[in-house]
């Protein structure tokens, strides 16, 4: 039914001398005891708030429903602080946070040169709009433009993610003149009203007219669509499905492209405003696609007159690694890209990247946002590209990354329930499945049994996918490989016990 995970000792041995990791834990990295946690030089404030019990009536009588449906675990975390990658609740318990707010803080909770950085612009000026001319909102645009390649130079600022791709969809088409828009089914770009016409999941959709003109196409997932093989995607680690391609051919990739194809040729006018997808889906699951379908995909897309927007909400700011943008690693530069979430490390800002032609088509009316890159955002944003620099968290981020999505594999080859493995960087996804075989999704209850072991012995991750069955690891850019090796040992244990029980 499953095989449980013995020592390696080769394996420890290199842990030890590579991360300077304490003997004992690479000891119980595969032990069937509780691991034990790496060490922390931070104390936090101790809490002498409202109760959890007075916390819970209000969320209940006084927060909107919908507060209490997203609310995670079936006993509810109660957070009081936080420093770079831990979290601590109202009772002291502290925990690794490997899904940082939905991939949002990006360099550390309460990181000290942010922190710095906020508090001195709340004592310069807290808000004024861009109606205005004052230097944080230049001094930050010129820097980010300095992120990005030619002609991606122009910049509007906003005041998050799904605002920010409303405002895409918005200067695709008054620069293109066309109205239609096509993204990828399991795709989320956002829950406003017209966001939410882009996003592909059923979970996020309400029962009302919404985003019209927007149409799906088929997702080119290499592990749950109907094609795929072991060498698809630009990750550390490949599918176990088969794969009988010749050498620089991909069957995959020829057969998700037929399918934009069909769908450019089916389902929407010959010409087109725009392509929206994510250089990996977030919420959808951490789904890579094939490598060349964003080459071939663009191509199509242009010759129909559309522009080409990478959401890189979620992507963006380093965290695959091997590049600062999810795009830079298809090797291709989009017309329009869209980031929030990391941009910030919390703090809310967005914003829309885009050339001059196209900017230009956006001041035809006249659009004013009254928060979009007040003076605070613009001082948190400005610290976080500085300390992403300093703190080297993009090269954190590439070997960390590759290193847990290395030894995550393993478990995968151990346990019949792990179906997938994959991502770039700090973006993971391990897919869990009924059975290798069929790859059907594990139960919401099963994956909730998980989930909860998961956070009672002190790491908190993510869940996505259609289904619910994709453990999401998208954690702040400053853990270390004794972070990595603690998860990689609780997360063996919970399925373990899961394996065990059942």
């Amino acid at each position: 039914m499953y095989k449980a995970l013995s020592c390696l000792s080769g394996r420890c041995a290199v842990f030890k001398r590579e991360s300077r990791c304490r003997p004992r834990l690479a000891k119980l990295h595969w032990a069937s005891d509780v691991p034990g946690m790496p060490s922390c030089n931070f104390t936090p404030e101790k809490y002498t708030g409202m109760s959890k019990e007075r916390m819970m009536e209000i969320r209940r009588q006084n927060c909107n429903p919908m507060t209490m449906k997203v609310t995670y675990y079936k006993k509810p975390l109660f957070i009081h602080q936080g420093h770079m990658q831990w979290l601590w609740d109202v009772d002291g318990k502290r925990y690794l946070d490997l899904f940082a707010g939905v991939a949002t803080v990006s360099v550390g909770h309460c990181h000290p040169k942010v922190t710095a950085a906020i508090e001195q612009q709340l004592k310069r000026l807290w808000h004024t709009s861009n109606i205005y001319v004052y230097p944080p909102l230049h001094e930050y645009c010129e820097k980010l433009a300095s992120y990005l390649p030619d002609p991606l130079k122009v910049i509007y600022l906003t005041n998050s993610g799904s605002e920010a791709n409303d405002l895409a969809m918005l200067m695709a088409r008054l620069h293109t003149g066309n109205f239609d828009i096509i993204t990828l089914r399991g795709s989320y770009h956002g829950g406003s009203p017209q966001a939410m016409g882009l996003t592909s999941h059923a979970a996020y959709k309400y029962p009302i007219a919404n985003g019209l003109g927007c149409t799906n196409t088929m997702c080119p997932d290499v592990f749950r669509g109907p094609w795929g093989g072991s060498h698809c995607r630009d990750s550390p680690v490949q599918t176990i499905r088969e794969c009988s391609c010749s050498q620089g051919h991909c069957m995959a990739n020829e057969q998700y492209i037929g399918q934009l194809t069909e769908t450019l040729a089916t389902s929407v006018p010959t010409q087109i405003a725009a392509f929206f997808a994510e250089p990996i889906q977030g919420v959808g699951g951490v789904v890579q696609y094939p490598k060349n379908y964003f080459k071939e995909a663009y191509k199509l897309v242009r010759e129909r007159g559309g522009l080409c927007i990478a959401d890189e909400v979620q992507t963006g700011f380093g965290r695959t690694g091997s590049h600062f943008w999810g795009f830079q690693g298809h090797g291709v530069i989009p017309d329009i890209v869209t980031m929030a979430k990391g941009i910030g490390n919390g703090f809310p800002i967005g914003a829309v990247v885009t050339t001059p032609e196209i900017a230009a088509s956006f001041a035809k009316g006249v659009h004013f946002n009254t928060f979009g890159g007040n003076p605070v955002a613009c001082a948190v944003a400005s610290s976080v590209l500085d300390t992403i620099q300093e703190d080297g968290t993009q090269k954190i981020s590439l070997d960390v990354g590759t290193y847990l999505i290395t030894e995550l594999a393993k478990l995968r080859d151990k346990y019949e329930i792990i179906g997938d493995v994959r991502g770039k960087g700090l973006q993971i996804g391990v897919e869990m499945v009924k059975d290798k075989v069929s790859r059907e999704p594990l139960s919401h209850e099963a994956m909730n049994v998980i989930f909860e072991d998961i956070k009672d012995m002190g790491v908190l991750i993510g869940k996505g996918g259609l289904y619910g069955q994709i453990f999401r690891i998208q954690p702040p850019m400053c853990i270390t490989k004794e972070d990595a090796d603690f998860f990689l040992a609780v997360f063996n244990k919970s399925v373990y016990n899961y394996m065990d029980r059942r």
